[in-house]
């Protein structure tokens, strides 16, 4: 249970809450969710999928307007329930599938998505007391930053339909070209196409 009332904001133009269990919103991934907006405009038919969902609050800005439906997911407990309650709060709760597994065994072997957004957690471990109002789990990326990135680009390998596109949030630069290596061994054909730099972190896209 949170030890902290949930604290409120607005996130384009959705009411997203959280607590003390959860990452807090960082306003700049506000641009990954627009990002993914204006992507799902020209994309193909079918479902979003968002990895490490976290408050929800980057895939529901990007569906919100739309028919789409969203599947998010996330490992932690917590951020299932939170982002679930976000998707009731904004009448999204019959748009969005919120699915409580680890990443890489949340989809059946044919679940296929023209979009997908992956916001794993990229701080180095050595780094995570940089953090002390984040809870650990939901920003350590392991001895580099990417054990979970890598895995999220697994993921869209496999499940990323021909043409599709995803969006995947790091820290910086240098872990964006980590990144585009561990992408290149890939078996799916998937390339690293276009890096955008906020300030709070990168967002890449990636392409198939």
């Amino acid at each position: 249970m949170s030890e902290t009332a949930p604290t409120t904001l607005c996130f384009r133009g959705l009411t997203i809450s959280y607590d003390d269990r959860v990452l807090e919103p960082r306003p700049w991934t506000q641009a990954q969710s627009a990002w993914a907006a204006e992507l799902l405009a020209h994309a193909a038919p079918g479902a979003v999928l968002e990895l490490c969902a976290g408050a929800g609050q980057i895939g529901l800005g990007a569906v919100h307007g739309t028919d789409r439906r969203l599947v998010m997911v996330d490992s932690s407990p917590a951020a299932v329930d939170v982002a679930a309650a976000n998707a009731a709060a904004n009448g999204m709760g019959e748009q969005v599938d919120v699915r409580l597994a680890r990443i890489e065994e949340a989809l059946a072997e044919g679940e296929r998505f023209p979009l997908v957004i992956a916001d794993p957690p990229w701080v180095r471990s050595t780094e995570t007391g940089g953090f002390p109002r984040d809870p650990v789990a939901a920003i350590d990326g392991g001895a580099d930053g990417l054990d979970l990135a890598r895995t999220c680009v697994e993921v869209i390998d496999r499940h990323l339909t021909a043409g599709g596109a995803a969006l995947l949030q790091l820290g910086d630069a240098d872990q964006a070209e980590r990144i585009a290596e561990h992408v290149r061994v890939l078996p799916g054909g998937l390339s690293l196409t276009e890096t955008r730099q906020y300030d709070g972190g990168v967002v890449v896209r990636l392409q198939r």
